[in-house]
C-alpha cells in the first residue's frame, strides 16, 4: 500500500485538485408563483443587481397583473413597480441594460401593433407607449444600446431592425439592415463605443459571405464591409468582439458546401480601414484537439485519421454540424468563443404499423426512414459545446469541449453559459439539467471532467427539503464568477405541505 501512496499523490496533483472546484449557493429567492398562471423573465444586470418582469394571474381573475421587480446582489428587494398593460396585449420580450429594464408586448387583436414599457432602475419611474408598425410580422430578439431598443423583426420575408426610442415615443425600421430570409443576423450592443454591430449572412445557394455593419445608437449606418472567403469556403455566421471599434475580432463558422452545416471555425481581425481585405484563418473541426470528445475514443480516432488521410491527398472530409455561436467575451489577452453543437429533433405522427397518434423513434434532421409518416418537431438537443481561445489577431490558442447531457430546448437558445474564474486563468461552463447544476472547469486545452454537478439547493438555512419537480429552468451569467439559476419548483419541506415557487439561486465560484 505504501508504494501506491506516491502514485496517488501524483494523480491528485495540485492541478487536478484545482479542477474539482465546487461552487457555493449563498443566496436563494422564492416568488410564490406556479407555471400554470405566471410568466417570469429574469434580467441580470452588469451593476450586480437583477431585474425580474412578472406576469401573474391570481385566483379566478382572467386578467393578468404585471410588475417589474428589482433586487440587489444578495437578492434582497429594492422595489416592486406595477405596470398597467392594456387587455389586448401579450408579453413577447423583456431585456435590460443598466439603468433601464424593458418589457415589450404585442397585440392579440391587431397585427403589427406593440406596446413597450421602460423601468428606470434608479428612480422606479415607468414610461411606455403603444405603436402600430403596420408591417412587422414577427419579432425574434430585443437588445438595448444607450437606452434605445433594437428589435430583430420580420417584414415581408426579410429580416430588418425595429428601432424604438421610449423617451421620444418614436419607432422606425432601419433601412441599414434588410436581408432576405433565410439569413442569420447576430448583434453586438457595445456600450463602450456606443455602437451597434451587426453581422449578416448572405447566400446565393452556392456561396455564402458575411456583411459587417456598424450603426450608431440612433440607428444611423456608420460603416459597412463584406467578408468573403476563397477556396470554395463559405462563411455562415460570426460574432464581433466588444471594445475598440478601430480593430475588432470576427469569429464564427464556415462551410464547404451546405450553408446549414459547419465544417469548422474561422477568425479574422478587422482593420479600421474598411477598404483593406482582412486575413481569414480557418480551423477545421477535425484538427481541434477536443471537438470529438463527445464520441467514443476509437470512433474519434478513426475520424481524425480519415480526415488526415484526405488532407494529405489535397481533399477535405466534409463534416455536417449545426453550430449556435455565443457572443465573444474578453479573456486574458484575447477572446473566448463558445459554439453549441445541436440538432433538431422530430418524431413521427404514426408508428411503423400506421397506428394514428403513436410516437415513432426520434431521428436527426436529414434522415427519415421510409416507413415513418409526417414529422413532428420536438425541439433542439445540444450534444456538446466547443470553447476556443483566440488572440486579438484571430490565432487559435487552445480549444476544449463540454460534453452535455439532457440539454434540450423548445427553441434555439443558448443552453451553456460561461464565466471566468477569479484566478483569471480558467473558465467555468455551466447549464441546468432539471435540479442539477452541471459544470466544467476549463483550463486551456487541458482535459477535465464533464460530469461535475451540484444539486440546486432549496434553502440556504440547511433545512431538510426535497425537490419534487423542476421545470422551465435555466442559468444565466451574472457578474464576476457568479451565475443565476432560475425556474419553477415544487418543494416538499420536512414538515407541512409542498410549496410551488419560482426560484432564483446564486451559484458562486468565488
Amino acid at each position: 500500500m505504501s508504494r501506491l501512496f506516491p502514485l496517488l499523490l501524483l494523480v491528485l496533483s495540485p492541478l487536478a485538485l484545482r479542477a474539482q472546484l465546487t461552487p457555493t449557493q449563498p443566496r436563494r429567492l422564492e416568488l410564490p408563483l406556479d407555471p400554470a398562471s405566471s410568466d417570469v423573465r429574469v434580467l441580470p444586470l452588469a451593476d450586480t443587481s437583477v431585474a425580474v418582469f412578472v406576469e401573474s394571474t391570481a385566483g379566478n381573475s382572467f386578467r393578468p397583473a404585471y410588475s417589474f421587480q428589482h433586487f440587489d446582489r444578495d437578492l434582497r428587494p429594492l422595489r416592486t413597480v406595477p405596470v398597467k398593460v392594456d387587455r389586448e396585449y401579450r408579453l413577447v420580450q423583456a431585456t435590460a441594460a443598466a439603468p433601464y429594464a424593458f418589457a415589450l408586448f404585442e397585440s392579440e387583436y391587431v397585427a403589427a401593433r406593440f406596446q413597450v414599457f421602460r423601468l428606470d432602475l434608479r428612480t422606479g419611474e415607468v414610461l411606455g407607449f403603444a405603436f402600430d408598425t403596420k408591417t412587422v410580422e414577427d419579432l425574434y430578439d430585443l437588445e438595448v444600446l444607450d437606452g434605445k431598443l433594437f428589435a430583430t423583426v420580420q417584414v415581408q420575408r426579410h429580416l430588418t431592425v425595429l428601432h424604438i426610442d421610449v423617451d421620444e415615443e418614436e419607432f422606425r425600421l432601419l433601412p441599414a439592415v434588410y436581408e432576405s430570409i433565410p439569413t442569420e443576423v447576430t448583434f453586438l450592443p457595445d456600450s463602450a463605443t456606443q455602437r451597434a454591430g451587426y453581422v449578416v449572412s448572405q447566400s446565393n445557394g452556392f456561396l455564402s459571405r458575411l456583411q459587417v455593419k456598424q450603426l450608431s445608437a440612433q440607428g444611423q449606418l456608420l460603416a459597412s464591409r463584406f467578408i468573403q472567403a476563397e477556396s470554395g469556403r463559405g462563411l455562415i455566421t460570426a460574432q464581433l468582439s466588444p471594445g475598440d471599434s478601430t480593430q475588432r475580432l470576427l469569429a464564427g463558422t464556415y462551410t464547404l458546401r451546405d450553408p446549414r452545416y459547419s465544417q469548422g471555425l474561422f477568425a479574422s481581425n478587422l482593420p479600421g480601414d474598411p477598404t483593406l481585405r482582412p486575413p481569414l484563418r480557418f480551423y477545421d473541426f477535425a484538427v481541434l484537439k477536443h471537438f470529438f470528445d463527445f464520441m467514443k475514443p476509437r470512433r474519434a480516432e478513426r475520424l481524425r485519421a480519415r480526415s488526415a488521410e484526405l488532407r494529405a491527398a489535397g481533399r477535405e472530409l466534409h463534416l455536417r454540424y449545426r453550430i449556435l455561436t455565443h457572443r465573444m467575451i474578453p479573456f486574458q489577452d484575447g477572446y473566448v468563443l463558445v459554439g453549441e453543437v445541436y440538432y433538431p429533433q422530430y418524431h413521427s405522427g404514426n408508428s411503423a404499423y400506421g397506428w394514428p397518434g403513436a410516437v415513432g423513434p426520434r431521428y436527426f434532421d436529414g434522415y427519415r426512414p421510409a416507413y415513418l409518416g409526417p414529422r413532428n418537431f420536438d425541439g433542439y438537443r445540444s450534444t456538446h459545446a466547443v470553447v476556443c481561445g483566440f488572440d486579438r489577431y484571430g490565432t487559435l490558442l487552445w480549444d476544449n469541449t463540454f460534453v452535455l447531457k439532457n440539454a434540450e430546448q423548445n427553441t434555439l437558445t443558448e443552453t451553456v453559459r460561461l464565466r471566468p474564474l477569479p484566478d483569471g486563468k480558467r473558465l467555468v461552463l455551466a447549464y441546468l439539467d432539471k435540479d442539477k447544476f452541471r459544470y466544467k472547469i476549463v483550463d486551456g486545452t487541458a482535459a477535465s471532467p464533464n460530469d461535475l454537478q451540484v444539486p440546486i439547493q432549496t434553502t440556504a438555512e440547511g433545512r431538510h427539503e426535497k425537490t419534487l419537480e423542476t421545470e422551465q429552468q435555466g442559468v444565466l451569467p451574472w457578474y464576476g464568477s457568479r451565475f443565476l439559476t432560475y425556474g419553477y419548483q415544487r418543494v416538499r419541506p420536512e414538515h407541512g405541505s409542498p410549496r410551488e415557487v419560482f426560484f432564483l439561486n446564486v451559484v458562486a465560484f468565488d
